[in-house]
């Protein structure tokens, strides 16, 4: 390489560089990083302040060594730390102690990981499964820094989040080459086989996996591949509450950040399936260190008070969110990632540019307030959604309980129904007709004996009235208007036998 890249980003150069292999590079970051925590132990605890968000601390070290470096076998370079003291706050809010650090990261050769963003970033993954070294543009690792002093504020209120936990910052300048890395959590555990990956952003302009993605032995999908796979992931009433609020508070934060472009990283694991996993034996998760609230379940339960308490470990859901799709009971592992894009000149202009050619409000890159919404609205309804209680079982709950009380009121009221219905058979029975047996009609009430004789005195007197009234009218002389009728009768009106009688009978 002919070439040296400055620290703005221009190159400028006389000398010939060789480019860095693959394991000197590896070894490299592992000797540094070593390096700068372990002179950081020898600074005493105190406060963060302002200042330490902007302290850039620098120390070369050559491969034949020195008073204050070792001796290695890599080419000569220089190490960069920034913001050493911030960073050391932040692990150990996530109970990360200096020495398991130290053994995660320069233990064992470090892991590399397929990318598949379109960045030319690299990843590395520690042998323990807890952190990931990912490489990092000039812009990203200046802004990262800009923006600490706010993720210092909302780590200290919400610890537990989905958002990246940085635990340093750092640039190693070899072979005229400046390699800025970024620690993080890891999100996907290698101790259990994903066998679905997603990459989602809530947009659908080309938001498909390439053919070369497809390819790979376990590629990540996209938004639109989710739609045409998945119905939807589904949880229970709490869980799913739990997990929107946690996203909706921290797309807050990432708006008022003034970021955009980020994603959901989503991994599935079926337990229906196979119960396949990953090679437990590289994989000391389950046996070394556990940084608190980095799993998804720790990353959702609670309100973030701040508190440290010590994470539930859990061998066999390694702190997957339990979910189901149909039939399938899955286990469910997230964060967000890619949070370090800000909505720059850069982003403006390439947001106009695609909206000219495509609709404006599908593309990934756009206005913080509506890229936040737009995520949110996705993974609450096309991605994540609530399981209802099944309606059949409170429906027949309802029916019993209502049957039972229906019950209950009948044996209250079935001694007032039928004396009310004793009482209305006899004021509707025809006085005049004979009295039906109650053996033809059982639903009939049948009348006490002291009633009938009643019932049978006033109808021969009834007959007798008729009949005097019969002989009368044909010996008036005078216009008589007889109605009768079998109902109850009037007596005869009292006054001049000459009268007219409108009897009503």
């Amino acid at each position: 390489m002919a070439t040296t890249t400055t620290e703005s980003g221009g190159t400028s150069g006389s000398k010939d560089y060789k480019k860095p292999t693959a394991a000197a590079l590896k070894g490299a970051i592992q000797l540094g990083i070593g390096y700068a925590v372990g002179n950081l132990t020898s600074k005493p605890d105190r406060d963060v302040l302002m200042q330490d968000f902007y302290m850039v601390e620098s120390v070369f070290l050559p491969s034949e060594g020195s008073n204050m470096t070792p001796a290695h076998h890599f080419p000569d370079f220089r190490l960069k730390t920034y913001a050493p003291l911030a960073f050391r706050y932040f692990r150990e809010l996530f109970g990360i102690k200096a020495d398991d650090y130290l053994y995660s990261i320069c233990n064992e050769p470090l892991l590399e990981l397929s990318n598949p963003g379109a960045s030319s970033s690299w990843f590395y993954l520690t042998s323990d499964d807890e952190f990931i070294i990912k490489t990092v543009q000039h812009k990203e690792a200046e802004f990262l820094q800009k923006l600490l002093p706010g993720y210092y504020m909302n780590l200290n209120q919400n610890p537990r989040t989905l958002l990246p936990k940085f635990y340093g910052l750092y640039c190693i300048q070899c072979a005229g080459v400046n390699i800025r890395l970024v620690v993080m959590n890891n999100v996907l555990p290698r101790a259990l086989k994903m066998h679905y990956k997603y990459d989602l952003k809530g947009s659908t302009y080309k938001r498909h996996a390439s053919r070369k993605e497809r390819a790979k032995s376990s590629p990540t999908f996209k938004d639109l591949d989710f739609q045409e796979t998945l119905e939807g992931l589904h949880f229970d009433g709490d869980t799913y509450s739990a997990l929107m609020k946690t996203l909706q508070r921290d797309c807050r934060v990432l708006e008022s950040f003034k970021i955009m472009d980020y994603s959901l990283l989503l991994g599935v694991h079926v337990l229906d399936k196979s119960l396949e996993r990953g090679s437990r034996g590289d994989s000391k998760r389950l046996n070394g260190q556990r940084v608190l609230y980095s799993t998804a379940l720790e990353s959702i339960q609670g309100e973030g008070d701040g508190k440290v308490a010590e994470p539930v470990a859990d061998d066999d859901t390694m702190g997957g969110i339990p979910a189901k799709h149909k039939d399938e009971k899955l286990l469910i592992f997230l964060g967000i990632i890619d949070i370090l894009q800000s909505y720059r000149l850069i982003k403006k202009m390439e947001h106009s540019w695609k909206a000219l050619v495509h609709d404006g409000d599908t593309v990934s890159v756009h206005r913080p307030g509506f890229y936040a919404d737009r995520f949110l609205n996705f993974m609450g309804g096309t991605v994540f959604k609530k399981i209802h209680p099944l309606r059949g079982a409170s429906s027949k709950r309802k029916r019993s309980s209502i049957h039972a009380m229906r019950s209950a009121s009948q044996e209250v009221l079935s001694p007032q129904k039928e004396e009310k219905d004793e009482r209305k058979a006899q004021s509707m029975e025809c006085l005049d007709r004979p009295l039906i047996s109650s053996s033809k009609h059982p639903d009939l009430v049948t009348l006490p004996k002291s009633l009938k004789q009643a019932v049978s005195f006033s109808s021969s007197a009834l007959q007798t009235i008729k009949k005097d009234l019969e002989e009368h009218l044909e010996n008036s002389a005078s216009c008589t208007i007889v109605a009768l009728d079998d109902t109850v009768p009037f007596p005869p009106t009292q006054g001049s036998p000459d009268s007219v009688h409108d009897v009503y009978l």
